[in-house]
């Protein structure tokens, strides 16, 4: 099952806990008082930076004659959508430049290049997800209602396809956070005008974007209308994978967990952050790669502190890193690759039912609780701190991924750390004798 209690997990005390949270308020404010022309700047040269991209490739796209003028357009034209999206739009509607007091650039106005409206997906991503991440029955970005991820999922016999509803998903996924947005608004609605006006709203939006890409900027292409409509529909279908890769790696890959209800209640600020920490996955990019995934590849940081600039995770970052270090604590990332086919292996392995599946709810890649410890010589979260070498969740995992030599209950038990540069939180494997799978107890 997931983590029911979070510092028995951490292996951490209420004292340690509390530094942690004074640590991170630290970082909070020094970059709340460094921020001014700098942050503006970038976030100004960004906007002008995209806005000439998409010109650019439109122009590339209407003039060109050959297919490699046809290809270079559509790729810059996709390049600009994903800029547009995720370093630009996600992080206005976080509200990170809302500090500088611009009407253009402000979470209340801005409205992004896509199906989906902002003002329905500011309420469910603001709130419903960041506030309550990876936490079950609150967040509904845990599978986005298609698919299952963690094993405290009922499993459905409709889940047998969800490998083919996850390349669906990848495809449309510009679709798929629209209705996703109509349905978080939806469940807070208190009658049926609401929702019938919420509606409304998504489908004059959705109008406005399928007439500006398919239907109005191919009529002005003249002759190459055709040249035109398949370029918006190929960078659409390319900007939908980019950012469905983007967000699944930050959320689903091993070291990714999952809580129950429980742990939100009367949580604390700095156990709010601790979960975050749990709960999230950076993957490995450099300036380039950073600046294409809105910063994203630093969701542990963004998920700290989702209204700071976003220019600022990478320093942030390695602040944080050396909170993890100094409290045992794992730092989960690694290359985007990886990162992304451990994500398909959850999706793909969990399409199953239980009795296909092995290891237990509590001690899986995918899915872990602060039970995965029982019968291990882990450390115990009250000493923690007691000693000038802390041993926290770090030492934990490491204990509990040793080899066993006992064979007596599962059979045989193969454990690995995975491959080279593989983040501190490990894969296992473990396999019941005759391959059978083993289920939660509840």
């Amino acid at each position: 099952m997931a983590i029911t209690q979070v510092a028995v997990y951490a292996h951490m005390s209420a004292v340690d806990i509390e530094a942690l949270g004074r640590e991170l308020d630290e970082i909070r404010q020094d970059i709340e008082d460094q921020r001014g022309t700098r942050d503006a700047n970038y976030i100004r040269r960004a906007i002008a930076f995209q806005r000439v991209l998409d010109a650019v490739a439109r122009v590339t796209i209407g003039v060109s004659r050959g297919r490699l003028g046809w290809i270079l357009g559509t790729i810059g034209l996709a390049v600009a959508k994903s800029v547009e999206n995720m370093e630009i739009g996600h992080n206005v509607c976080h509200g990170q430049w809302d500090w500088m007091n611009d009407p253009e650039i402000h979470s209340t106005t801005w409205e992004w290049d896509m199906a989906g409206l902002s003002s329905q997906w500011r309420y469910g991503h603001n709130y419903r997800h960041h506030v309550f991440t990876n936490v079950l029955g609150l967040d509904e970005d845990i599978g986005f209602g298609l698919m299952r991820v963690t094993r405290d999922q009922r499993w459905r016999p409709y889940m047998l396809v969800q490998p083919l509803q996850n390349l669906l998903l990848a495809a449309t996924f510009e679709w798929g956070v629209a209705i996703h947005g109509l349905d978080v608004e939806w469940a807070r609605a208190r009658s049926g005008a609401d929702k019938l006006t919420q509606a409304r709203a998504l489908i004059g939006k959705i109008a406005r974007q399928v007439g500006k890409d398919y239907v109005l900027l191919p009529a002005l292409s003249g002759r190459g209308w055709r040249r035109t409509l398949t370029a918006n529909v190929s960078a659409n279908v390319l900007r939908n994978l980019w950012a469905y890769v983007v967000i699944f790696c930050g959320h689903f890959p091993d070291g990714a967990e999952k809580f129950t209800a429980t742990v939100v209640d009367r949580e604390t600020r700095p156990e709010w952050y601790l979960r975050q920490m749990l709960g999230t996955a950076n993957f490995d990019a450099g300036p380039v790669l950073g600046f294409l995934s809105g910063n994203l590849c630093y969701q542990i940081e963004h998920h700290l502190f989702p209204d700071l600039p976003s220019n600022r995770y990478g320093e942030i970052a390695g602040r944080v890193r050396a909170l993890c270090d100094k409290y045992d604590l794992p730092y989960t990332s690694g290359p985007l690759l990886r990162q992304y086919l451990l994500t398909l292996r959850t999706i793909h392995k969990l399409a199953l039912p239980d009795c296909f599946l092995t290891a237990t709810c509590h001690d899986a890649p995918e899915t872990a609780s602060e039970r995965k410890f029982s019968g291990h010589n882990t450390i115990d979260s009250a000493e923690v701190g007691r000693s000038a070498q802390r041993r926290g969740l770090r030492a934990a995992l490491r204990a509990v991924a040793a080899p066993t030599t006992d064979c007596s209950t599962v059979g045989w038990t193969k454990r690995f750390r995975g491959w080279p540069g593989m983040s501190t939180h490990p894969i296992e494997w473990v396999a019941a004798v005759g391959g059978r799978g083993s289920r939660c107890p509840r």
